[in-house]
C-alpha cells in the first residue's frame, strides 16, 4: 500500500504544468460552448456543411452539453467523470470529422489533440487517477 502511495506524489512542477493544460482546456471548451449558445453565425454554417441540423436549437443544445460536461471535468471532485463525458463528446467531433473526409492532421485529430491536453492535465493534477493508472 505505501509504494501505491510513493507513485501517487506528484512534484509541485507537475502539479502546476497539469493546471496550466487543464486551464487551456477548460478556457477552450468555454470558448466552444460559449460560441454555440449565442449562436454565432459560423456555427450554423459548419453545422450545415457537416452535415449536422444548422438550427438555433442543436448548436445551443451542444453548447449547453459541452459547457456541463466542462464543469464537471473543471470541479475536482467530478473532473474524472467530466473527462470520459467529455472524451464521448470529442469522439463524436472526431466521427463527424471523418465522416466528411476533412484533412487529417488539422480536423480530424484536433478532437484527439484536445483530448491529449484534457487527460494529460488531469493526469499531472489528479492523485486518484495516477492511483488508478501509474505509469512506472
Amino acid at each position: 500500500m505505501e509504494n501505491i502511495a510513493h507513485n501517487t506524489n506528484i512534484s509541485g512542477k507537475a502539479l502546476w504544468t497539469g493546471r496550466i493544460l487543464s486551464g487551456i482546456f477548460i478556457l477552450f471548451m468555454i470558448f466552444d460552448g460559449g460560441i454555440k449558445l449565442v449562436p454565432l453565425d459560423i456555427v450554423l454554417q459548419t453545422s450545415a456543411e457537416m452535415g449536422l441540423p444548422a438550427t438555433v436549437g442543436f448548436a445551443r443544445g451542444l453548447g449547453i452539453l459541452a459547457l456541463l460536461c466542462t464543469a464537471l471535468y473543471a470541479y475536482p471532485r467530478t473532473s474524472i467523470l467530466g473527462a470520459i463525458l467529455l472524451t464521448g463528446y470529442m469522439g463524436g467531433a472526431i466521427l463527424t470529422q471523418l465522416r466528411i473526409g476533412n484533412p487529417l492532421f488539422s480536423h480530424l485529430l484536433f478532437g484527439v489533440y484536445l483530448g491529449l491536453i484534457m487527460w494529460g492535465g488531469l493526469y499531472l493534477r489528479d492523485r486518484r487517477l495516477r492511483a488508478l493508472i501509474p505509469f512506472n
